[in-house]
């Protein structure tokens, strides 16, 4: 006997909802059911209470909670499952009670955080996290950078100090410091990530860890060679790196200064009580294979001081590198007056003030 057109109707609702379900469950509800099914649940409440709850209790903008919610903690195509129903609470109550309930200031501010929302939600996505995991990430990365900047101890008769400022106040920049200490052996690398912000901050993230690795693992002579090779099979065309490598025979005080495009370093005799530029140069890392980088010998005597730094100290818009650098030797005489230890903060707060860049500085001297 063949089916009637009602129970033919009946079975073919019955199979789309049935295939409706089975895709929610697959590609919407898979991972974050619990979580999707809460935020709709309090959405569906708002709406309910705001139709037939006490008055003021229920109020329909409060769903605009559930929107910030669903973009912290779920994927977009569940946040987009959420936000149809919200739009259907919000529909709801606007036809139930009347539209003032609902009004134009309410519709855009909802539209908008759930824009963003939506950004947010697909930037956590590609990352692989939810929640606050991605920002967890970042701070773990941020300390790990200023780990690696802090400087090895020292032996008796030797004092130590770096000073690291990211642009505008930031957790992240493009200048960093690497370090070891092997026996009497102390080095010490300071590097400048050309650009600013978040680009510059990524890549020094990474290469921190890479010249971090390399500045304990090859000889002091060939430390800047090594990390070119690095950037040139590495680097991608993002940019070039500059950095001064510092290494010192913490016994004798006989100390080779290598650099790679950076402000020289500074040395600072206590005998004649005068700051001197050292000779060391070199082409930026990262621009041209198989370089190789010669290194310029020096002596701390007891009282003397080795400075390095990078450009945010010394380069202003439209003026001239030397006059950079005098304004820095002039500076640099605070170190002397006020000691090493403490003076250097001051230094570069007087040179970074009024400006835009990342600021580094460390100090190494003998008492």
């Amino acid at each position: 006997m063949n089916p009637t057109p009602t129970a033919r109707a009946t079975r073919l609702l019955r199979s789309t909802v049935q295939r409706i379900v089975a895709v929610l469950r697959r590609k919407v509800l898979f991972r974050y059911r619990l979580v999707l099914i809460t935020l709709v649940a309090i959405a569906v409440g708002i709406g309910v209470g705001a139709v037939w709850g006490p008055t003021g209790w229920f109020p329909p903008s409060s769903t605009i909670l559930t929107v910030l919610a669903g973009g912290l903690l779920l994927k977009r195509k569940s946040l987009a499952f959420l936000l149809g129903v919200v739009v259907a609470v919000l529909l709801f109550v606007a036809f139930m009670l009347d539209f003032g309930q609902v009004g134009p200031g309410l519709v855009v501010t909802i539209g908008v955080t759930a824009v963003m929302s939506y950004l947010l939600s697909g930037v956590r996505e590609r990352l692989g996290v939810q929640g606050l995991s991605g920002e967890m990430m970042l701070l773990d990365l941020r300390d790990r950078l200023r780990d690696q900047g802090k400087l090895p101890q020292v032996p008796s008769g030797w004092g130590r100090t770096a000073v690291l400022r990211q642009a505008g106040g930031s957790s992240f920049g493009g200048d960093f410091v690497v370090s070891i200490r092997r026996e009497h052996r102390l080095d010490i690398a300071v590097v400048d990530v050309s650009g600013k912000g978040v680009d510059a901050g990524t890549r020094a993230l990474m290469l921190s860890g890479a010249f971090s690795g390399l500045i304990g693992a090859v000889p002091a002579g060939d430390f800047l060679a090594h990390c070119n090779d690095y950037l040139m099979r590495n680097s991608g065309g993002e940019g070039f790196v500059t950095a001064v490598h510092l290494s010192v025979d913490t016994e004798t005080g006989e100390y080779q200064v290598t650099s790679a495009g950076h402000p020289p370093a500074l040395h600072f005799d206590s005998g004649g009580g005068v700051w001197s530029t050292t000779e060391a140069k070199g082409v930026v890392l990262g621009v041209i294979p198989e370089m190789t980088y010669t290194s310029v010998p020096g002596k701390l005597r007891p009282g003397d001081a080795i400075m390095l730094c990078t450009d945010g100290l010394i380069e202003t818009p439209g003026e001239d590198l030397d006059a950079g650098i005098d304004r820095l030797l002039g500076a640099a005489d605070t170190l002397v007056t006020q000691g090493f230890a403490t003076g250097a903060s001051e230094v570069v707060d007087t040179l970074s003030k009024d400006k835009n860049d990342d600021c580094a500085l460390v100090v190494l001297w003998r008492t």
